[in-house]
């Protein structure tokens, strides 16, 4: 058996308003490891309510470790009812420090686990492999929430020494399918696996996405790129797979979607920090989208609050349709009435089961099956959003002179010239409603058809985008969503370019 020495340690405030750091834990002076050259130290300690996001336990490396080892616990007292419990995450960085922007980032499992590893050749799901070089590194907690009697930890950290396995380098998957030209493909873009708090594997979400008859996903985990490396043997000529993170705040989610293989995104702040601009540009940087994911979510932290200037795209549905998503497709539209265009998506957010992978998923018009050309038509608005594969929507609006724009696309004619829309459904729900909306609200209905034509003009209608309900179960709300578009928008002439926005 290796030492154990419990200790209880004050906290000490570091420069960070919302950080904290605790008395650092040692190796230097333990005595000789155990015949199976373990050391281990546990530390015990209380967090008081209105603790600070982070607090990071120092960990002295000494030279030679193979493996660290770290098991965690925490006490949940009952609390008065409409209080909040204690909630713990935990995190990991090495010699390199704790610095905003992630350089000694090693790994983040939130709360889904009680223990983690990592070696040169391997780690937990969630944790970075690699060197255990020797200095000082940082177990990061992170009070999620906290009871009024306040948060009893224990952390116990276990050192195995000898000579490191040889690093593995990891594989990404391919940024091309074969695909079908160009063509609309269907995606789910909110996935988690066994790397952050999902239960299923990334074999077996692979499989799931194939079944629902999806074309590319993206692996999103909270707040690790860890699992980058561990899709590559599951894509396909059928399934592209692209990467990405859910930077998950304390004051909401955002998908960096789509970035370069090994891209991590810094999560550590608040709105009221005034940071997230930095990280968009980053994600930006390597590639990706910025899509604030479920908006008006209800969960703590989950509710988006850094404002939709920095946004790529929005996800307006999530998971199954509910009140939040209608709020979420309210909002969204409230913004294309003042000028703000920002493309829609709906993603599946699926952990386990009973969660459908591709329940919602986001259709997207693109010049072939890659990475690049399936995020430019995200990008563009060139997309809509249906329930399943068995939905498939067509709409267009067209002039008196045979002139078309498709969704995101912008159609500039003389203000009172009569502008056609057209919409087409196919697997929509038996007796549904095939609704069309405007700048000014619902201007069209027909229920229980697959199709309709209307006609409007720019002075009467900015955009035109489409909805197809599911049979109204509660009056008055207007039933489930099956599926909607990206608006199609409409210019005036004078004065504008197609393509303006």
């Amino acid at each position: 058996m290796g030492m154990t020495d419990t200790t209880r340690r004050a906290l000490l405030m570091t420069g960070a308003a919302t950080a904290f750091t605790l008395g650092t834990v040692s190796f230097a002076h333990a005595a000789d490891p155990a015949a199976d050259g373990v050391l281990s130290r546990t530390v015990r300690g209380t967090l008081p309510p209105g603790s600070p996001d982070f607090v990071y336990l120092p960990v002295e490396l000494p030279h030679g470790v193979r493996e660290l080892h770290v098991a965690y616990a925490y006490e949940r007292p009952a609390v008065p009812a409409g209080t909040q419990g204690n909630a713990l995450d935990i995190g990991l960085f090495d010699q390199r420090g704790t610095a905003l922007g992630g350089q000694g980032f090693r790994g983040w499992s939130g709360g889904a686990r009680r223990e983690f590893f990592v070696r040169t050749d391997d780690a937990t799901p969630g944790y970075v492999a690699g060197p255990l070089r020797a200095g000082t590194w940082y177990v990061a907690l992170g009070p999620y929430t906290v009871a009024p009697q306040g948060l009893a930890y224990t952390v116990t950290i276990t050192l195995r020494l000898g000579p490191s396995a040889p690093a593995v380098r990891p594989a990404y998957p391919p940024e091309r399918a074969r695909g079908r030209g160009r063509a609309w493909y269907r995606g789910d873009c909110h996935l988690h696996t066994v790397y952050s708090d999902g239960r299923r594997t990334p074999a077996e979400v692979a499989a799931l996405a194939r079944a629902a008859g999806l074309d590319f996903v993206t692996g999103t985990e909270h707040n690790t790129h860890a699992g980058h490396g561990a899709w590559a043997e599951h894509a396909g000529d059928d399934l592209l797979i692209l990467l990405g993170e859910e930077v998950t705040t304390r004051n909401g989610h955002v998908l960096a979607l789509g970035t370069a293989p090994g891209t991590f995104v810094d999560w550590r702040y608040r709105a009221r920090e005034n940071r997230f601009g930095r990280f968009a540009r980053e994600i930006r940087r390597s590639g990706g989208l910025v899509v604030p994911a479920h908006p008006q979510a209800t969960c703590i932290g989950c509710a988006w609050k850094f404002g939709f200037g920095d946004a790529d795209a929005v996800e307006v549905w999530n998971g199954p349709y509910t009140p939040d998503d209608e709020v979420a497709l309210a909002g969204w539209d409230g913004a294309l009435v003042r000028g703000r265009w920002t493309p829609a998506m709906g993603n599946s957010d699926a952990h386990r089961d009973p969660d459908r992978v591709g329940t919602p998923q986001t259709v997207v018009l693109a010049d072939e099956l890659s990475r690049e050309a399936v995020l430019d038509g995200l990008r563009a608005g060139r997309s809509y959003v249906a329930e399943s594969s068995a939905v498939s929507v067509d709409f267009t609006l067209t002039d008196t002179r045979g002139r078309t724009a498709g969704l995101g696309e912008r159609l500039t004619v003389p203000a009172d010239e009569p502008v056609t829309a057209r919409l087409r459904v196919t697997g929509a729900p038996a007796g549904g409603t095939l609704r069309l909306v405007t700048d000014q609200g619902l201007l069209h209905t027909a229920q229980g058809v697959d199709s309709v034509e209307w006609t409007t003009t720019a002075a009467y209608a900015t955009y035109v985008r489409a909805e197809v309900r599911h049979p109204v179960t509660a009056p008055p709300l207007p039933g489930a969503l099956a599926a909607f578009t990206n608006p199609v928008f409409l210019s005036v002439a004078e004065g504008l370019t197609p393509g303006t926005r």
